[in-house]
């Protein structure tokens, strides 16, 4: 008897702070964003839109350099509790999505997410 087939979601979370942000804010829709503080604060780039990401913007990066990179950006705070509520949201809908498949895996998921 042949194995079931093996299901792989793959979800790019890459921009998932801004996406959160949109969500309460849907104003940031479409605009360079960068979330983790204020352009002038001393601080790191949490998330990058991937309009901010077409200037050299990317995670870890000093708010400061960010700033300097894409000054038009629209900079936010982070939130950490909206991002913990919609990583569960996400994840709850990959385990109804992998319900009954072998092998579901939890890997990569925010660090924010503490199930």
């Amino acid at each position: 008897m042949p194995s079931p087939a093996k299901t792989i979601f793959h979800v790019d979370m890459d921009a998932f702070f801004v996406s959160v942000e949109e969500l309460f804010n849907p104003s940031l829709k479409g605009k360079a964003v960068v979330v983790g503080g204020q352009r002038s604060e001393r601080g790191v780039v949490s998330a990058a839109s991937y309009q901010a990401r077409k200037f050299g913007v990317h995670s870890a990066m000093p708010l400061r350099t960010a700033a300097k990179l894409c000054p038009h950006a629209i900079f936010v705070d982070g939130h950490p509790e909206r991002y913990r509520e919609c990583s569960g949201k996400v994840y709850r809908t990959h385990v109804v999505l992998a319900t009954g498949r072998d092998g579901f895996d939890r890997r990569g998921l925010s660090r924010y997410d503490r199930h």
